[in-house]
């Protein structure tokens, strides 16, 4: 990300119940519909048009069947790189490396999340066994050593995530090779040794050359192992794809010089790239340097896009980048960074040719902030998107802290709220998970008071398939205090989540439970007493939705 934030985990263990299976949660309220009132009912902290986060949750013509499923992307990026999220410090036993992870999707469980974006090749290397990579450092405290005893830590982050009804999506740095931080000698098999000509110096880091064809062919070649042997949900890849400039001579500060303003407008060192691009010239190119580096990062991303989804077309390819668009196109008043002249990223080209199922631009910038909007730039984001993939924006959650741009957390919960109050805009994502873990400045108090209230199912991706699950079979009886569910998927496609509505009163309740789940139990009301209705149906890996199953109670 442009910008890491160090936060603990290790701290927050003490207070989050790690459980490898946790319970499901209870049913929630049902937000309100379209026209709402901001703060009304239980949908407090949608905004006005609350069907922007919700998709078409209006209130239903008939009172007694439930609304439509809310819909909404919600996720947090883990960082593995200098252990900015997980694991807290390299070379942790692996129960606590386990621990850990457990008590990040306990807590993203708990605040209704759906999703967690994990760093799973932070510079070349991997988390998880790999015959193209070595293992990370991060890891283990030395590039090339294995977890001990021998686990799969990428494995158990879907197997939990999944197990708790949360999508794991794996991101990939496409291009750094070492990252400042780094500390053990790269191993014989790195990419750095195995194809040296592919791999440029760059102050403290070093970096495979985009206008390489190797390093093109590697990046790709990992991202595709991982598609094949796990069964994630999302390829997520960041923004470093040509790096940051940094000043010449200085080496360090590149990415805040960027979230800056004006400092981003000094000096900087050239990326050494000249051999691949007098190779180009002499081959005949015609397209100018700036503009083949463009095109260098736009055959990957195409490439990534068309054999992620030849591999499996249910699992989506998201990009992050940084947040200000190309300077020809950018809104007035608008100022900064450009990604598009700086780290020669299309990412309006990607949009324009659907090279994507979601693009996560980063708008790390509060909504106050003129000359880098956060509403403004949403709205450009959104108006670039001509193929109708989904826009969910990268929030920086991690600026709630004590330097001297902090935000308060109130920013991110109006900064949720623009985004529910667009058309198109469904989803967002934190960076990172450490201030979610910490609940810094009582953050995730206000996001499960105003903003979280209720679980929602990820949104469905129509350009990637349409055709629903079937019907799942459910029976109700009663258990004690409660209703026990029996779940089964009906015949054919398999069941990624169940939706589950249930009536208390004059109220509807929703919840997701895993598809793995067979059973699942909703207590009785303390007030209300026990569900009068319960409805239930099937979703896919695509969020396509089954017909609904009325449940009644043997």
């Amino acid at each position: 990300m442009a910008a890491c934030v160090a936060g603990g985990v290790a701290a927050l263990l003490s207070g989050c119940v790690s459980t490898p299976l946790p319970p499901a949660a209870p049913a929630q309220p049902a937000p309100p519909g379209p026209g709402a009132a901001p703060g009304s009912g239980t949908g407090a902290g949608m905004g006005a048009g609350g069907s922007a986060a919700t998709g078409s949750a209006g209130a239903p013509a008939d009172p007694a069947a439930p609304p439509p499923a809310p819909r909404e992307f919600r996720a947090a990026w883990v960082s593995t790189v200098a252990n900015i999220d997980w694991p807290s410090r390299a070379n942790l036993s692996v129960d606590k490396q386990q621990a850990e992870a457990l008590a990040i999707l306990d807590r993203a469980k708990a605040l209704n999340l759906n999703a967690i974006v994990l760093q799973v090749r932070p510079s070349a290397d991997a988390i998880y066994p790999s015959e193209l990579e070595p293992w990370s450092e991060f890891l283990t405290g030395q590039q090339g050593r294995a977890p001990r005893p021998l686990y799969d830590p990428l494995q158990f982050w879907i197997d939990q995530a999944h197990a708790r009804g949360l999508e794991l999506h794996a991101w990939f740095n496409p291009y750094r090779a070492r990252h400042a931080t780094a500390k053990s000698p790269l191993t014989p098999g790195h990419i750095a040794n195995t194809q040296p000509d592919a791999v440029k110096s760059y102050g403290r880091y070093l970096w495979m050359d985009p206008g390489e064809q190797a390093a093109l062919r590697h990046t790709l070649d990992v991202v595709l192992d991982v598609v094949r042997r796990y069964d994630i949900d999302g390829v997520h890849i960041d923004d470093y794809f040509y790096p940051y400039p940094i000043d010449a001579p200085n080496a360090a500060g590149a990415e805040s010089a960027a979230l800056d303003g004006g400092a981003w407008q000094k000096a900087e060192l050239e990326f050494p790239d000249q051999p691949s691009w007098q190779r180009y010239l002499l081959a005949g190119g015609q397209l100018d340097r700036a503009a083949w580096r463009r095109q260098n990062v736009n055959q990957l991303i195409e490439a990534l896009y068309k054999g992620i989804h030849r591999e499996k077309a249910w699992v989506r390819f998201g990009i992050s980048p940084f947040g200000i668009g190309r300077p020809d196109r950018r809104p007035a008043g608008i100022v900064g960074f450009s990604q598009y002249d700086k780290l020669y990223a299309d990412a309006e080209t990607w949009l324009a040719n659907g090279w994507l199922d979601y693009l996560a631009p980063q708008l790390y910038w509060p909504v106050a902030q003129a000359p880098q909007a956060f509403d403004v730039l949403l709205d450009y984001w959104l108006a670039q998107n001509t193929q109708r993939r989904h826009v969910w924006p990268g929030l920086y959650t991690s600026r709630i802290d004590n330097a001297g741009k902090a935000f308060p957390p109130e920013e991110i919960v109006k900064q949720i709220g623009v985004t529910r109050s667009r058309t198109g805009g469904h989803g967002h994502l934190h960076f990172s998970v450490a201030p979610l873990m910490e609940n810094r400045k009582g953050v995730c108090d206000q996001l499960k008071a105003q903003a979280y209230q209720y679980a929602a199912l990820v949104p469905a991706a129509p350009w990637l398939g349409t055709t629903p699950p079937a019907t799942p079979a459910v029976t109700a009886r009663r258990d004690g205090a409660g209703l026990a569910l029996k779940l089964a998927p009906g015949a054919g496609k398999a069941v990624a989540q169940y939706a589950v509505w249930s009536r208390y009163g004059n109220e509807w309740r929703f919840a997701v439970a895993p598809g793995a789940r067979t059973e699942l139990r909703l207590p009785d009301d303390g007030t209300a007493g026990a569900a009068s209705a319960v409805v239930v149906s099937a979703v896919d890996r695509l969020g396509n939705e089954s017909a609904r199953v009325t449940v009644a109670a043997a």
